[in-house]
């Protein structure tokens, strides 16, 4: 965890005013929305990566409390008062009205019917939609009800599915969608129906770890859908299976994978390492005011290094590979592009799939507690508002971030969604690709095609697409 010292960065916020607000029992709801706009005032002003882009968090722009509540009366609640001191370049910060359900996401329980999908546009339609299940999770209402991989549906409650209304998969608890096939151009109805109905689920995102032997070489297939801490034990074994079957090669599928535990992130990548524990595995670049603090008293609290042990201690199961394949997506972002971009100056990264989202910043949770620790468990019991903004940016032992654009694959190669294939199965098109590559096959490829998204059956959740760190120690 990070160690940052309070004396240090109580200095730097100008704005530490006292504040004029009674204390509160501990019925819950009964805060006001000054006091929520308050604390995520003084959270922004200290922590916020891009404060030096946002004129209103400057340390000098309030003399006193009670300008600062006049400015924060401006705004009618504490989600119009955070999107304006959002830093106009920042895609990725956000506010909770619950933080419960922020909590759970980050555990990986949501409620879900088990069938992970992405929506896809008719081609040539500017409105018309499908839904691809990219997989489905065991022993969910969508796995009791046969929905499997590369199933079509394109309607809804009996609608077709629509740019307008897709957001009924995500809202609805219960629904009942429409089955199709499409061959590449054209999405036919197959008049059969399959009404699901969602549950509290908690996915592990080790979906799939095989060894595939081919032509006598052993290649450890592993699909890891998020860095999720709560299985970081489960990943460290699979990772023990691999090497106790004498895996050579290692095919990382993180097609789906949207981010999670910065944590998780450097664990896998000494998993799949081992040669280079203590080194430089990624650095961090907070706001400038917290930048000159830390490199004056905490230097080496900015450097992440490859470990030996996961943060339970348990001994890390390490390959000492020398090539990692990874498969990519649009959809593969924030911790997922970590790994590839810590790796890289390492060892060999072959990235095959798409290009990644670019996702380069981290975030932490702050909470309605005393600044500038802003603990849960020191949180107002008055309310359950919470922030998860932006608060640094990593760059590899090489100095590299900024990938705004997504890190390109060493391979293009998109999913065919007439052809999806099983994960794991040494045909699916994807990870066929990359055994191409492995044994050297001159394959020569048919044409591919690109197909706009819609949108995808956790891009809605509070921690699609974040790179976090579970908790700052400011003791």
């Amino acid at each position: 965890m990070k160690k940052i010292v309070i004396v240090l960065v109580l200095i730097i916020s100008s704005v530490s005013f006292q504040s004029c607000f009674e204390d509160f029992d501990d019925t819950i709801g009964n805060a006001t929305t000054l006091e929520i706009q308050d604390f995520i005032y003084k959270a922004m002003n200290i922590w916020y990566l891009y404060k030096p882009d946002v004129p209103d968090l400057a340390n000098d722009r309030f003399e006193n409390q009670a300008e600062l509540n006049d400015f924060l009366e401006s705004y009618t609640s504490p989600e119009d008062l955070f999107n304006a001191l959002v830093a106009p370049q920042d895609r990725f910060s956000f506010v909770v009205e619950d933080y419960r359900e922020l909590e759970a996401s980050l555990a990986g329980i949501f409620l879900s019917n088990g069938m992970e999908y992405g929506l896809i546009f008719y081609p040539g339609s500017q409105t018309n939609v499908f839904g691809y299940i990219r997989y489905v999770i065991p022993n969910s209402d969508a796995a009791q009800k046969g929905l499997e991989r590369g199933m079509i549906f394109n309607t809804v409650n009996g609608a077709q599915i629509t740019n307008q209304n897709f957001q009924l998969l995500r809202e609805l608890t219960n629904y009942e969608i429409g089955l199709a096939t499409f061959d590449g151009t054209e999405v036919t109805p197959t008049g059969e129906t399959v009404n699901l109905i969602k549950s509290e689920l908690v996915e592990n995102p080790i979906h799939t770890a095989t060894t595939l032997t081919i032509e006598g070489q052993k290649i450890g297939y592993l699909m890891y859908n998020s860095f999720t801490a709560d299985f970081d034990s489960q990943l460290n074994n699979a990772f023990g299976t691999f090497l106790s079957e004498g895996i050579s090669e290692l095919v990382l599928d993180l097609r789906y994978n949207s981010g999670g535990s910065i944590r998780s992130a450097i664990d896998l990548s000494s998993m799949i390492t081992g040669q280079f524990t203590g080194q430089v595995f990624s650095t961090e670049v907070w706001n400038p005011e917290l930048q000159q603090i830390f490199e004056q008293n905490e230097p080496e609290d900015l450097i992440n290094r490859f470990s030996s042990n996961l943060r339970t201690g348990e001994a890390i199961n390490s390959l000492n590979l020398n090539r990692v394949y990874i498969l990519t997506s649009t959809s593969t972002a924030s911790a997922s592009e970590l790994v590839i971009n810590g790796l890289d100056p390492y060892i060999e990264v072959i990235q095959v799939g798409t290009t990644t989202t670019g996702k380069f910043q981290a975030s932490t949770t702050f909470y309605d507690g005393p600044a500038p620790n802003f603990r849960r468990d020191e949180a107002n019991p008055g309310h359950f508002y919470a922030i998860q903004p932006l608060i640094f940016t990593s760059a590899n032992a090489n100095g590299v971030t900024g990938f705004v654009d997504g890190l390109p694959p060493t391979v293009e190669f998109f999913e065919d969604y007439s052809n999806l294939g099983i994960l794991g199965n040494p045909t699916e098109p994807l990870l066929d690709e990359a055994l191409d590559d492995i044994f050297g096959r001159s394959i020569q490829r048919s044409f591919q095609t690109e197909f706009k998204e819609a949108g995808n059956s956790k891009s809605h959740l509070p921690t699609y697409m974040r790179m976090y760190v579970e908790e700052i120690d400011k003791n």
